[in-house]
């Protein structure tokens, strides 16, 4: 994956950073800023960087409607009525998960909701998959000035090259998430291979996932391909009511997606060879060259009189075992003694 890195605020995302993990609390508060708050102290007691929430000015995201979507019972305009938080609240958050020493990061649906952000000082903007072809909308949120993290499920490479464009154009760092837009995403229909498409395509992004599966399996298999960044979705009790709290985890999966992660990123990466470190288990595991008869000086060396048995701390390794047969001792070598060249002839190593 590329080294592209930025800074959101004090964290740098991306490069030879940890893959930063994102609690999407989203609307799992239903409105209730009490349930809100419950969840950034489950967060932060899982050890989480950053909490994200969406922001909803409804007047200024959508008209009346009466579209139901698939993982709810009512309308997306019933809902967001319901759960939209005021401004007044979302300070509040923000300032409340800061005080956790959390990063505080919120979706903007509208023009109206991007403002509001921009006044609470917010380190970067997330942008939803429903909006990554919504071009103005991108290129309004880009005009800030902040670094972008845009979800890009439901959309293909042309349509997010489109959005890159804008954020090139605007010169704002930014991030691209793979993301399946189903709930739940079936494993079969994630496709990891296609964050690292979208590495090979945009170079400068830094790539991650955003995943509506049950599990932390793909996030940690993503994590293997390089991915910076993971974001699931969030909930301090499975039991509360809303559309997204099935594909939730909870505090026990936010700590383990975290301490996972991280696991997973120190592991990758590096080459074939051999460590230092390994010397102790060398010493005891490889195979030397030894006699497994008396050997006369004079003798031919044979399968009959020397073999390959551990330790590793003889002067010939196993490896070499091939070359020793046919040549001849130069002194006398007992039974089971690890052999070395100067008991050979001079012509006796190659």
């Amino acid at each position: 994956m590329s080294g592209t890195s930025f800074m959101i605020g004090n964290r740098q995302v991306g490069g030879d950073a940890p893959p930063l993990v994102i609690a999407e609390i989203g609307i799992n508060h239903e409105g209730d800023e009490a349930k809100a708050i419950r969840m950034i102290d489950a967060a932060a007691g899982a050890g989480c960087e950053c909490v994200k929430f969406q922001t909803h000015v409804i007047e200024d995201e959508m008209i009346r409607n009466d579209v139901v979507p698939a993982n709810a019972d009512e309308s997306i305009w019933d809902i967001m009525v319901r759960c939209a938080l005021s401004a007044e609240a979302e300070a509040r958050l923000k300032a409340h998960a800061e005080s956790k020493g959390m990063i505080f990061l919120s979706t903007p649906f509208s023009r109206a909701a991007a403002d509001r952000l921009e006044k609470l000082d917010v380190a970067a903007y997330k942008i939803g998959s429903g909006e990554c072809n919504n071009y103005p909308l991108i290129e309004h949120i880009a005009r800030k000035g902040k670094p972008v993290i845009l979800s890009t499920g439901m959309n293909d490479i042309p349509s997010i090259a489109r959005a890159v464009t804008i954020l090139h154009e605007v010169g704002v760092p930014y991030a691209l998430l793979h993301c399946t837009s189903i709930y739940p995403t079936p494993y079969e229909h994630v496709r990891l291979g296609a964050m690292s498409e979208l590495a090979a395509v945009f170079p400068d992004a830094v790539v991650g996932l955003s995943d509506h599966t049950l599990t932390n399996y793909t996030c940690l298999g993503a994590v293997a391909l390089g991915a910076g960044i993971l974001e699931r979705h969030f909930t301090a009790d499975k039991s509360w009511p809303g559309p997204d709290i099935e594909v939730s985890m909870g505090p026990d999966d936010l700590r383990d997606l975290i301490e996972g992660s991280r696991a997973i990123h120190m592991a990758r990466g590096g080459h074939k060879d051999i460590l230092p470190q390994e010397q102790p288990t060398i010493d005891f595991a490889y195979a030397s060259v030894v006699s497994i008869a008396d050997i006369k000086a004079g003798d031919e060396l044979s399968m009959a009189n020397i073999w390959v048995k551990r330790p590793g701390t003889g002067p010939i390794l196993a490896g070499e075992f091939d070359a020793l047969l046919g040549r001849r001792a130069a002194v006398d070598i007992p039974r089971d003694r690890q052999l070395s060249p100067e008991m050979l002839t001079p012509d006796s190593l190659a």
